[in-house]
């Protein structure tokens, strides 16, 4: 959590009472916790209606509208596939042809049932699970976010490892809102560009930390639930919208979506902007794209 200097006399204390929320996010939304909500929610959904709380139920509708949104690019229930090309136990490899259809047999959005007047789950078909991996961290902030602003704090940068972010008011400077820097995917440690945030948020999805080498191919973490295959063509993928659960979602759907399908989503949705770095024409090289943005908003390094 990033404050101006004595601007809020009380300020880390608050800090510290939104942060507490982490810990109760993670044990409701972890699929790395056997005894989490989430978990629970892929044990029993198969076999009946299951409840939930309020705002999980508000965030898994927000990870259906986005699907939808995305045609299928974004999607929760692409966990079968991540264990099959074994991301999960942090073994990757291509799956037996097989093994691959079994998973992407239990994928799809068409496949979860989420009844609003009940606030309930239900999956459709058995081995259907959840995770929401490529969106709970933007909600967590969100979250963080929210205490903040009830607190009274209204300036402020949270970030999260600082692939998600959220910016509201200003950094106290000459020009308002927040500078962020967007890490190049090719050079660790190098900045390949600067974002202004005026409340906004940011997300960054990208392949250099889970890939493997396969035939010649880097295959990344990143899958297109559409065709249970890596998402390829894309060195990495950067969101801004409003809220940071959306912003989450969204640069993992770019980056499954391309440049070309970015671009037609951003010009739908003037509140949404991307950014995205790209293989040239030339070995080793790049090029960077953006949609939605203006030169005040981006400056390249």
């Amino acid at each position: 959590v990033l404050l101006n200097a004595g601007q809020y006399p009380e300020g880390a204390e608050i800090a510290l009472r939104a942060l507490d929320l982490l810990d109760p996010i993670e044990e409701q939304l972890s699929v790395f916790r056997s005894g989490s909500v989430l978990s629970e929610l892929n044990r029993d959904a198969g076999n009946r209606p299951v409840e939930v709380e309020p705002r999980l139920f508000e965030l898994l509708e927000l990870a259906a509208q986005l699907h939808l949104a995305t045609d299928g690019a974004f999607d929760i229930t692409a966990a079968p596939l991540w264990e099959a090309w074994g991301f999960a136990g942090r073994a990757p490899r291509v799956p037996e042809e097989s093994a691959l259809q079994a998973a992407f047999a239990c994928v799809g959005g068409h496949l979860v049932e989420l009844d609003s007047r009940h606030r309930t789950v239900r999956f459709l078909r058995g081995g259907v699970r959840l995770n929401l991996g490529s969106i709970g961290k933007g909600y967590a902030l969100d979250r963080c976010a929210e205490e903040l602003a009830a607190a009274g704090v209204h300036d402020f940068l949270l970030h999260a490892g600082g692939s998600s972010i959220v910016a509201r008011g200003d950094c106290l400077a000459d020009t308002p809102g927040w500078i962020v820097g967007i890490s190049h995917p090719l050079r660790p440690n190098r900045r390949l560009a600067e974002l202004r945030l005026v409340n906004r948020a940011l997300s960054t999805s990208g392949s250099r930390f889970q890939s493997f080498l396969h035939e010649g191919r880097r295959l990344s973490h990143v899958l297109d639930p559409r065709t249970g295959w890596p998402a390829e063509g894309v060195f990495a993928a950067t969101s801004i919208a409003f809220d940071a659960a959306t912003a989450d979602a969204l640069s993992t759907a770019f980056f499954v979506l391309g440049p070309e399908g970015t671009q037609r989503f951003c010009e739908s949705r003037p509140e949404v902007a991307a950014v995205m770095c790209i293989p040239a024409n030339r070995v080793g090289g790049y090029e960077l794209r953006q949609f939605g943005l203006d030169e005040k908003s981006l400056r390249l390094i």
